[in-house]
């Protein structure tokens, strides 16, 4: 699974200029949180469209973010010369929590996890609108197809271009661009709640994630055959396909009904009518 990382960056920094350019918008704005997405996302967007054109928001949370991961967005950004805003979003957090109905119970982890991404969502379309910019996500393929995202959190984007590359290949794209090796090699992590760690939460490695869902959705290969072809185990294969298919309706976004049965008969009168008329 592994590819020609110059063509990747050729590939991914032409659809950046192109979106961009066709946008008629100013830039790209990122959130960079320390960890391999966000740093690879952020350094493509500068290598592709000048760092000028480029700018970092990092949003940590004091109750859950290492000071290291602050650091190394910090520095990442500095070593380009890059701009950022720093914005430590625990007390906006805390603020719609203790909003809710439920603020005098015991809120649920992953709801409030999910509060997190989200506040960084607004934070970083309020940031897009007001320099008529785009917002740059750093999904990347693994996550995309298994759901591991925020809707409308960190899942929520104008344009994504990590989503073609599976972790295991971002992680040597980021090498091949310069990203800094403690970030490349850093273990995933959403940082939604303190000690949070993407594999632990997921239950599967991602490199057996990457060649699940590789076998599955590019070789097409039959499910009864991904376990034998690849070496990961039948339990794994399992979980993975099922979290693929469970999180479809993230991927989907907003399920509208057809409007055609509603409308066709009023349409039909109204034609039928302007023939009759002549017009």
């Amino acid at each position: 699974m592994n590819l020609d990382y110059t063509s990747v960056e050729s590939y991914l920094s032409n659809f950046l200029k192109s979106v961009l350019k066709a946008s008629g918008k100013a830039g790209f704005v990122v959130g960079v949180s320390g960890g391999v997405d966000s740093a690879t996302a952020y350094t493509l967007a500068v290598r592709s469209v000048g760092v000028e054109r480029v700018l970092a928001i990092i949003m940590p949370d004091r109750d859950v973010t290492p000071a290291e991961d602050v650091d190394d967005a910090v520095d990442l950004v500095e070593s380009f010369g890059g701009r950022y805003e720093f914005v430590e979003i625990s007390n906006i957090v805390r603020s719609f929590a203790e909003s809710m109905p439920t603020a005098g119970k015991r809120i649920d982890r992953v709801a409030l996890g999910n509060l997190r991404a989200r506040v960084r969502m607004c934070i970083l379309y309020y940031y897009a609108n007001a320099l008529d910019m785009l917002v740059l996500g750093a999904s990347d393929r693994s996550e995309y197809l298994l759901g591991y995202f925020t809707k409308y959190g960190d899942g929520a984007a104008d344009v994504a271009p990590l989503t073609v590359l599976f972790k295991s290949q971002v992680r040597r794209f980021a090498a091949h661009m310069g990203v800094p090796k403690r970030i490349v090699e850093k273990p995933s992590s959403p940082r939604l709640w303190q000690n949070h760690l993407a594999e632990e939460e997921i239950g599967v490695k991602y490199e057996d994630v990457d060649l699940v869902l590789f076998a599955f959705l590019d070789l097409g290969l039959p499910v009864n055959q991904i376990p034998a072809v690849t070496g990961v185990s039948e339990v794994a294969v399992k979980k993975v396909l099922q979290m693929y298919s469970s999180s479809l309706h993230k991927r989907l976004g907003v399920v509208m009904p057809d409007a055609k049965p509603l409308t066709e008969v009023l349409v039909s009168r109204i034609l039928s009518r302007i023939r009759r008329a002549g017009i």
